[in-house]
C-alpha cells in the first residue's frame, strides 16, 4: 500500500462520487411521493444527513482509521450484540444501496434502447452484477483510481443540465406546497435518505488524508452542503421543465426524460451515460467495500479463519455471497421497496453513530447535545418511514423486520456456538 497521503480534493470527490450516484434511481422516487414538493424533500432528507456527519467528522477525527462506522460503533458500544447486530445490519443496507444502483443502471441502460421489455432490464441488472463481480475478483488496485475522472464528468453533465434547464422553466408547474401535502414531502424524504448516504466513505480515508484534524470536517461539511444544493436544483429544474405525468411515465430514468425538452436527444443521452457512470462505479465501489465488510465480520465472529477455505480465498467468498443476495434483491424488489429498506437501515445505524458520539463527547471533544438531537432526529425519521410504508406498503416492513431479525439470529448464534454469555 502506497503512504501518500490524499488531499482535500481526493477525498471530496471520493464523497461526492459516492452521494450523487443515488441520485439517478431517487429522483423519479422521491417526485412519485413528494411530487411538487419534491426539491423540498432532497433538502429535508440532506438536513438530516448534514447533523448526522458532525457525528463523523469528530468521530473520524478521533478515530483516523479505516474501519469508519464498524470502528465507531465498537469504540462506543464494545463488541456484544448490539454493536455487531448493527455492524450486520450495516453489511445488509449496504446490499440494498448496491441493489437500488443497479436497478437505476438497468433501467437507464434500457431507456437508450426505447425497450419497454423487462427482460432486457433484468438482462443489464445482471451482467452488471456479474461484470463487476468479476473486476472485483481480478484486482482491487485500480478500483476507485478513476474516481476524479468520473465525478468530474457527471458533475459536469448535471450542471450543465441545470445552468441550460433554468432557462425552461414554468413557473405554473411549481406551485406553492400546501400544509396538507407535507406529510407526502417528510415521506418522500425519508424513503429517498438513502441517496445521501454515500458520505459515510469518507470515514474510510481518514487515516490516508493530509492533516485530518483540520481537513475531514471541510470536506464532510461542503460535500453534504453541495450535495443538497444540487439535487434541490435538479428536482426543481426537472418539475419546471416538464409535466409531472411525463416525468412519472419514465420514474425510473426521469432526469434522461426531463434532458429531452432543454437539451435535446443528444442531451438525454449524455444524462444517461453519466448516470450509467455514476450507477456502475457506485456498484463498483460499494461491492468492493461491502464483499470486503462480510469476511471481515465473519473472521471477527470466528466463523471463518485462515485465508482461505478449501482453496478458495475468503475475501472471494464474501465477494458471491454479496452478488448473490444483490443479484435476487436487484432482480425482485420494486425500485421504491428497496429504497424505503435502504433508508431505513441507514437510519437505524445513523442513529446509532450519533449516539456513540453522543456516549464518547468527551474523547471526541464534541457537543453533547448535537447528537443527541441528531440520535432523536434519526429515529423520528425512521419511525415516519416505517408509518408510511405501514399506509402503503406493509410488506416492505416486514422485509425490514426480517433484516434486523436475522441479524440479531446471526449474533445469537454466535454467542452459542462459542458459549460465551451473551450480553448487548
Amino acid at each position: 500500500m502506497s503512504s501518500k497521503k490524499i488531499g482535500f480534493w481526493s477525498v471530496w470527490a471520493l464523497g461526492v462520487g459516492g452521494i450523487v450516484g443515488g441520485l439517478f434511481p431517487a429522483l423519479g422516487v422521491v417526485i412519485q411521493i413528494a411530487d411538487v414538493g419534491a426539491p423540498l424533500a432532497f433538502a429535508i432528507a440532506g438536513i438530516i444527513a448534514l447533523i448526522t456527519t458532525y457525528a463523523y467528522a469528530k468521530l473520524s477525527v478521533a478515530h483516523p482509521c479505516r474501519g469508519g462506522t464498524v470502528t465507531f460503533l465498537n469504540q462506543a458500544f464494545g463488541s456484544g450484540l448490539f454493536s455487531g447486530t448493527l455492524n450486520l445490519l450495516l453489511w445488509f443496507s449496504y446490499v440494498v444501496m448496491l441493489s437500488f444502483y443497479l436497478q437505476a443502471f438497468g433501467s437507464y441502460g434500457v431507456s437508450l434502447f426505447a425497450s419497454t421489455q423487462p427482460i432486457w432490464k433484468h438482462l443489464l441488472i445482471s451482467l452488471a452484477i456479474l461484470g463487476t463481480t468479476g473486476l472485483n475478483l481480478l484486482t482491487a488496485n485500480h478500483i476507485g483510481k478513476s474516481q476524479i475522472w468520473i465525478v468530474s464528468f457527471k458533475l459536469g453533465i448535471l450542471i450543465l443540465f441545470i445552468t441550460m434547464g433554468s432557462s425552461h422553466i414554468d413557473i405554473s408547474r411549481l406551485q406553492p406546497v400546501s400544509v396538507s401535502s407535507l406529510q407526502s414531502i417528510f415521506a418522500g424524504a425519508m424513503v429517498v435518505f438513502l441517496s445521501y448516504e454515500g458520505f459515510e466513505l469518507i470515514a474510510n480515508a481518514a487515516e490516508d488524508l493530509v492533516n485530518p484534524k483540520h481537513t475531514l470536517p471541510r470536506v464532510y461539511y461542503s460535500v453534504i452542503g453541495f450535495v443538497i444544493l444540487l439535487y434541490v436544483l435538479i428536482a426543481l429544474v426537472t418539475l419546471g421543465a416538464e409535466p409531472i405525468e411525463q416525468i412519472l411515465a419514465a420514474k425510473d430514468y426521469a432526469l434522461a426524460e426531463a434532458a429531452k425538452p432543454i437539451m435535446g436527444q443528444f442531451g438525454s443521452v449524455l444524462i444517461t451515460i453519466a448516470a450509467l457512470f455514476s450507477t456502475i462505479s457506485a456498484s463498483n465501489a460499494t461491492l468492493y467495500g461491502s464483499a470486503r465488510f462480510s469476511t471481515v465480520i465473519a473472521k471477527s465472529r470466528g466463523f471463518v479463519s485462515g485465508s482461505q477455505i478449501n482453496g478458495i480465498d475468503q475475501s472471494s467468498i464474501g465477494l458471491f455471497i454479496t452478488s448473490g443476495i444483490t443479484l435476487i434483491i436487484a432482480n425482485f424488489f420494486d425500485i421504491s421497496r428497496i429504497s424505503t429498506m435502504g433508508s431505513a437501515g441507514f437510519l437505524l445505524i445513523f442513529a446509532a453513530v450519533n449516539l456513540a458520539n453522543a456516549r464518547m463527547y468527551r474523547y471526541t471533544k464534541s457537543k453533547q447535545w448535537i447528537s443527541i438531537l441528531g440520535t432523536g432526529i434519526c429515529l423520528v425519521a425512521l419511525g415516519m418511514l416505517i408509518w408510511f410504508a405501514l399506509q402503503t406498503d406493509p410488506q416492505t416492513v416486514w422485509v425490514l423486520v426480517l433484516m434486523v431479525g436475522v441479524a440479531i439470529g446471526i449474533e445469537v448464534i454466535y454467542y452459542l456456538s462459542k458459549n460465551r454469555r451473551l450480553h448487548l
